[in-house]
């Protein structure tokens, strides 16, 4: 059974930072590519960063790139996401998926950013 685990979300100011981390098991980890996915309050999921298996290469939405940076430790099986220069518009549920319509993710870890 895929069990993906979030962690790490909290209550920032504009412009601080938080380190989401994702525990997967149940499934080969090392042979999937990972997504982030977000839900805002009221909103539909969006997509948010890819990384292929071995973590070469890396994708993100327009919307983070630049201040998000997707990461991952097979050896751990655990994928990562650093926030930086947070925004009030980046409050939402931060998902791990399989895919990028996030219809195989975790149960989420909320990240609220308010001044």
């Amino acid at each position: 059974e895929v069990q993906l685990v979030e962690s790490g979300g909290g209550l920032v100011q504009p412009g601080g930072s938080l380190t989401l981390s994702c525990a997967a098991s149940g499934f080969n980890f090392s042979r999937n590519t990972m997504n982030w996915v977000r839900q805002a309050p009221g909103k539909g999921l969006e997509w948010v960063s890819e990384i292929t298996t071995g973590g070469t290469y890396k994708f993100y939405a327009d919307s983070v790139k630049g201040r998000f940076a997707v990461s991952r430790d097979n050896a751990k099986n655990t994928l990562y996401l650093q926030l930086n220069s947070l925004k009030i518009d980046d409050t939402a549920m931060y998902y791990c998926s399989l895919d990028r319509l996030g219809g195989r993710r975790g149960q989420g870890t909320q990240v609220t950013v308010s001044s």
